[in-house]
């Protein structure tokens, strides 16, 4: 079908820029709540933090929503992105759910120099706020940014 493209041909032709900043964007599997649970929130956050001891990506930004990330990372020097969001996912189904968690592929944006990464955070961060999970963005359990 012309112009209908699927999330893993998403990053086709596109290639990782070692130290550039990214924002990922990935959802669960049939957009399935997984997140809800504190237990499987907190297990992918403990999973962001492995990929930072790695030295793979270093996390300035994230928030766990109950059917998706939204993770503003540094990929780290000679590293693949695409290899890294897949660890990510690898990590995070095996220990939640011992099977597959995710939908394939993911959506990223590279961050331009101008653009406002305290501003950006903001936005990410808020979003459990706009979604109507809680009333106060303190009250969420899964997110966390270097300049909040």
């Amino acid at each position: 079908m012309p112009g209908f493209y699927h999330s893993r041909d998403l990053r086709r032709g596109r290639f990782s820029e070692p130290e550039r900043i990214y924002l990922i964007t990935t959802v669960t599997r049939d957009r399935k709540p997984v997140f809800r649970d504190l237990w499987a929130g907190r297990a992918l956050v403990r999973v962001l933090g492995e990929i930072q001891h790695r030295s793979m990506a270093d996390t300035l930004a994230f928030v766990v929503m109950p059917d998706h990330l939204h993770w503003l990372m540094q990929l780290g020097m000679e590293r693949d992105l695409s290899g890294i969001v897949a660890a990510v996912k690898s990590l995070s189904a095996r220990r939640i759910a011992g099977r597959s968690l995710w939908q394939p592929g993911f959506h990223d944006h590279a961050i331009r120099e101008e653009e406002d990464l305290a501003g950006m955070a903001r936005y990410i961060v808020a979003n459990p706020l706009r979604a109507g999970l809680v009333r106060r963005v303190a009250d969420y359990p899964h997110w966390d940014a270097i300049w909040l």
